[in-house]
């Protein structure tokens, strides 16, 4: 059974990582066409800013503050769009940090910290949503990267959580869609380096502060991404000219799709010492920016 989604008007959202970055452009585009959002993360300040900016807009949301590695506080942000607006139709799994570090120097506290956001706060979401989804139909998304594929130097760690993010989407599609026949489309966004406060967030052990490599896309065409899987589906949706080629190379000439990455190493700092290494990888940020310092 193919599902059968309704438009972003007609919907109901849930979106994690909303405070920021993609999760908030995504559900500033969502208000703006009319979608009743649940936003979840753990930043309380940030996300009352914007349920309050959405409403004087005309728009409905809720928040939830919540930790995605938290499983039961993913069933309770679920029983809580369903309390208050009835159902749910898609759910976007979106929050997500990164480590800049060589991987022979992360700790393994920080290691399992970043998968217990990236992967396993994906997992806590699909698992929350499936049964409200499987009910009336609807789409989950979860929110990879270019380097759920490729790889990129300096954050192995968060490149490994989103090889596992896509392992788990691929594996849970075909048991949903293809067993089950259950009315649910499950889609993996997969953009290349996006132009978000993502290497301000991250936990960094370098010696100078950490960016992200050149070309960089706008958050608000990841978001747009995200929208048309929530009306239309698909299945690995890459975003931005580079996600296409880095997959490409890497899937068809891996070797060279090694040496290139390599070269992605010293693009990945700038020329100052670090700002903040601790990052929030352990701590919610209250900043509420869509975008990063690198103005497009």
């Amino acid at each position: 059974m193919s599902a059968s989604l309704k438009p972003i008007n007609q919907q109901v959202m849930i979106i994690t990582g909303a405070s920021s970055g993609i999760g908030l452009a995504t559900a500033n585009l969502a208000a703006e066409r009319g979608a009743k959002l649940v936003l979840i993360a753990r930043s309380p300040g940030a996300l009352k800013s914007l349920v309050a900016q959405i409403a004087s807009s005309g728009g409905e949301a809720i928040h939830v503050v919540a930790d995605v590695a938290d499983r039961e506080k993913m069933r309770a942000a679920a029983r809580e769009a369903i309390d208050h607006f009835g159902r749910v139709d898609t759910w976007i799994n979106n929050a997500g940090v990164s480590i800049y570090s060589r991987m022979d120097e992360v700790s393994e506290a920080d290691s399992r910290r970043l998968f217990d956001t990236n992967f396993w706060g994906m997992v806590n979401g699909s698992l929350a949503a499936l049964p409200h989804l499987k009910k009336h139909g609807g789409a989950l998304i979860n929110v990879g990267s270019e380097v759920s594929e490729a790889i990129v130097p300096l954050q192995g760690m968060y490149s490994a959580s989103k090889h596992a993010v896509k392992g788990f989407t691929d594996a849970l599609r075909v048991e949903i869609e293809d067993f089950d026949m259950a009315p649910v489309s499950i889609t993996l966004i997969q953009p290349s380096a996006v132009n978000t406060p993502f290497p301000q967030h991250a936990r960094n052990y370098m010696s100078r502060e950490p960016k992200l490599p050149q070309p960089l896309i706008n958050p608000e065409q990841v978001a747009e991404a995200i929208l048309r899987a929530a009306t239309e589906g698909g299945r690995d949706v890459k975003v931005g000219a580079m996600a296409v080629i880095n997959t490409a190379i890497s899937k068809l000439m891996p070797s060279l799709g090694d040496k290139l990455s390599a070269k992605r190493g010293s693009s990945q700092q700038e020329d100052i010492p670090p700002l903040h290494p601790q990052g929030t990888l352990y701590e919610p940020g209250e900043s509420g920016c869509a975008h990063g310092q690198v103005s497009l």
